[in-house]
């Protein structure tokens, strides 16, 4: 550890973590969560040197992020913007990270969103505004006329209409915002793509979607949201993302763990595999993705099952989760 002595903005010396973390997939040990804190927010304060900083991002993607780092990271992560104030009403706000955008199908996390905001439910959706190659959930909102929130008082309005918020990531976390950004230079993604996807901004209990694109985050993430501190926070929904979003793919329901509590729970089954694909938009390009959620939200083409199920499962959690302010023994359908 640093001196506590040194000066606030004094340049960190990584070294002695990185010969831990920096020995390979087999030899590297992982540090302490209190370690990983101090590291974290060195680097997002700037005080650790672009060599270091490569070095570290490179050691953590060979190596994978244990449970105490994850928690060690978003520790300092949270604590470096203001928390959101957590808005009254019937619901728990539910977050809605979106990070990847689709590229093949279309993305119906704006959808999803909007189900729920109808419903009453304060929704935050936060993540990139663009992504190369991708259509993001911010191009789609704007086509819908959802201008992204400059602000949280922005995304307050925005709850007051019955609207969902979408908040970039640099107007919500901009330290965080840019480690994320180490991904266009360097061609590989570090800790922060993840800590994002995990992260809890408001004050107070809220229900949080997570979604993993590789195997080994589920048993790293479901064993990181069972702690007592994680679930002092509220609740999570966990499942394999479509496309990298957290919205069940239409044309097949992705497995969903609640984690309440402390406790685990099989929320929805995955499907078998099926021939019979749901009606989905002709392109996946923002406006038709938004001229087609318009005619869903209409009654004009069916919502696809599996989202139905999702913003089910949703609704009664938040509801849950705001009336007994955490401390909820649970709810399924």
């Amino acid at each position: 550890m640093n001196s506590i002595d040194e000066p606030f903005n004094a340049p960190f010396k990584a070294g002695h973590l990185i010969k831990e973390i920096g020995r390979g997939k087999k030899g590297a040990r992982s540090m302490s969560r209190a370690d990983a804190r101090e590291l974290y927010a060195a680097m997002l304060d700037g005080r650790v040197s672009d060599l270091e900083l490569g070095a570290i991002v490179l050691a953590l993607r060979i190596k994978g992020e244990s449970v105490d780092e994850i928690a060690g990271f978003l520790d300092a992560g949270e604590a470096s913007f203001a928390p959101l104030p957590a808005p009254a009403g019937e619901y728990a706000p539910v977050l809605i990270p979106s990070y990847n955008g689709a590229r093949k199908l279309a993305n119906l996390t704006p959808l999803l969103a909007l189900l729920l905001a109808r419903e009453g439910v304060p929704v935050l959706v936060h993540g990139v505004t663009d992504d190369p190659g991708r259509v993001t959930t911010a191009r789609i909102f704007e086509a819908m006329g959802l201008a992204p929130a400059a602000s949280p008082a922005a995304v307050r309005a925005a709850f007051a209409r019955g609207e969902p918020g979408f908040i970039p990531v640099e107007v919500l976390a901009p330290k965080m915002a840019r480690l994320l950004a180490l991904r266009g230079i360097l061609n590989v993604r570090n800790s922060t793509h993840t800590l994002v996807k995990i992260m809890q901004p408001f004050a107070g209990p809220a229900l949080r979607l997570v979604s993993y694109t590789h195997p080994e985050y589920l048993e790293m993430l479901g064993e990181y949201f069972m702690t007592a501190a994680t679930a002092a926070r509220g609740d999570a929904f966990l499942m394999r993302g479509t496309e990298g979003e957290t919205v069940a793919n239409a044309n097949r329901a992705n497995q969903i763990d609640w984690f309440h509590g402390g406790e685990r729970t099989l929320l929805v089954q995955k499907d078998a595999p099926t021939d019979e694909l749901a009606q989905m938009p002709p392109a996946r390009d923002a406006a038709v993705t938004a001229a087609w959620i318009a005619q869903a939200l209409r009654g004009e083409v069916p919502v696809p099952a599996p989202i139905a199920e999702q913003v089910a499962q949703c609704l009664l959690v938040s509801k849950s989760l705001q009336a007994n302010a955490g401390g909820h023994h649970g709810v399924q359908s």
